[in-house]
């Protein structure tokens, strides 16, 4: 067996840090922290959480394993762990702690709370993901034992998501205790030895507590602008626009180097769709370097690929699609794909693109439909719920690999036209021992998904927040996600 990590992990660190932060300053007995969603989606519960109740979930219920502030797996509910060198045995060794009520934290508890996270996503693309855990096994009074059907090398990064938390009784063992005003969270820390870990003097003086609230981005932009917040977290591509529209210091605007899925999932397989030919003739259309120019964000890079480059166990058997071809050479490809289908049909070839509403995709929209035009098709714009073509997926990836990409596009993930011969395939790359051939399988899933025409990428997701100098506990990271609890820090 070998140790996959150190006993030293988020709630230790930011001891360390408050120890630090705490001599010699008492500014700020409070932070304030807004997130950008509907003003009740902080206390959402279910599979798929918003971001406010990501971060909610994941300051008052860590799971076994915790993501701290650079979207590093650190310890949880459980303090160490060792992976076996088969890789196919994870171990847990829990904290001494207890429940909210008042009930020993034990590895017959967290079995049963693990259990039902696992349960409670069920028909999401997370339970796919999950799918290899064979048996949870309680191994001692304070011991669970994970034992998988086939190695995950991003089952920690997995088990560290929000939405696995753990819960008994619908409460979680903190590290933060809420309490609840209307659409407003307040969270105070609880004493290290509340959880089992060494006492601290003067804990209360080195930490504050934190508000969270949620609120429509123009409104939390405004309250940033003010002066109220500390920070506005997850704001993505439809709003950025509003950003500069208030005149904010590029300064305060910090980008998450995220990877996901950000582009047009097809919907069906009628009409002008039937055929993957012309479905790809939309793909090559599309001018993706024009569609985040008109917004001035930086470092952003386009891709036709599915699976994104850079991935860690990408074997590079998929490359970028039409290398040859120029946009204009592949936008008269697209056409004349469109005018033989058409043939003697009257009227244009019609596209509708569910997208959400907000200035950046106001942008994103007009780009699209000149760039469909070219091709000979007609674009039109409806809402997120609505019946339509072709529909805005902007997700990033809980777990840096090529398995994270292709459980989103899964028939089982219920979003869009799918390949069922793509899931089986990758299907058969989880379940084998071999690095080499697993990494061989998952580019052809890659490139089955591909051919098929199901999804058209555009790029890398993006992600933002609003932060101001002075905040502590605040890294920009690849996952995307931040955590409340660094934030609770008084600053130097």
């Amino acid at each position: 067996m070998r140790r996959s990590l150190t006993t030293i992990g988020s709630f230790a660190t930011l001891m360390t840090a408050a120890q630090l932060a705490g001599c010699g300053s008492h500014q700020g007995t409070m932070v304030d922290i807004v997130a950008i969603g509907a003003p009740d989606s902080a206390f959402e519960s279910g599979g798929r959480l918003p971001p406010a109740a990501q971060l909610l979930r994941g300051a008052t219920a860590q799971g076994l394993v915790a993501l701290d502030e650079r979207g590093q797996v650190v310890p949880g509910v459980a303090d160490r762990w060792i992976v076996t060198d088969d890789g196919l045995s994870y171990i847990f060794r829990l904290r001494d702690g207890s429940w909210p009520d008042g009930g020993k934290l034990t590895a017959e508890s967290a079995r049963a709370a693990l259990r039902q996270a696992i349960l409670g996503l069920q028909g999401t693309s997370m339970a796919r993901d999950l799918a290899g855990i064979g048996e949870i096994r309680v191994m001692t009074g304070r011991v669970v034992e994970l034992r998988l059907e086939h190695p995950q090398p991003e089952l920690l990064l997995l088990l560290a998501q929000p939405e696995l938390g753990l819960l008994q009784r619908g409460r979680g063992a903190g590290p933060m205790r809420l309490k609840r005003d209307k659409q407003l969270a307040t969270l105070s820390l609880l004493d290290p030895e509340e959880l089992g870990l060494p006492v601290v003097a003067n804990w209360q003086d080195r930490v504050r507590k934190l508000r969270l609230r949620a609120l429509p981005a123009q409104a939390a932009i405004a309250s940033f602008n003010r002066g109220e917040v500390s920070a506005v977290l997850g704001g993505k591509i439809e709003q950025f626009p509003l950003v500069d529209a208030v005149g904010l210091s590029r300064g305060a605007i910090q980008l998450d180097p995220v990877m996901g899925l950000f582009g047009l999932a097809v919907v069906h397989d009628d009409g002008f769709l039937a055929e993957p030919a012309n479905r790809e003739a939309i793909a090559m259309a599309i001018d993706r370097e024009g569609l985040i120019a008109a917004l001035g964000v930086g470092g952003w890079t386009a891709t036709s690929r599915i699976v994104a480059t850079g991935v860690e166990d990408d074997p590079g058997g998929v490359g970028e699609r039409w290398p040859n071809m120029r946009l204009a050479e592949r936008q008269s490809v697209a056409a004349a794909r469109v005018t033989r289908w058409r043939g003697s049909k009257p009227g244009p070839v019609k596209l509708r693109l569910a997208m959400p509403q907000g200035p950046g995709a106001d942008l994103l929209f007009a780009r699209l439909a000149g760039d469909l035009a070219k091709a000979g098709l007609v674009a039109e714009r409806v809402g997120e719920g609505d019946a339509a073509d072709l529909r805005l997926v902007d997700a990033v990836a809980r777990y840096p690999r090529a398995g994270w990409f292709l459980n989103q596009l899964s028939c089982g993930s219920q979003r869009s036209l799918c390949s069922a011969e793509a899931d089986k395939i990758t299907a058969e790359a989880g379940a084998a021992p071999d690095p080499a051939a697993r990494a061989a399988l998952l580019s052809r899933a890659e490139a089955k998904l591909t051919e098929a025409n199901v999804f058209i990428p555009f790029g890398a997701p993006i992600r933002w927040s609003l932060v101001r100098g002075d905040t502590t506990g605040f890294v920009a990271n690849r996952l995307g996600y931040h955590p409340l609890m660094p934030l609770a820090l008084r600053p130097k």
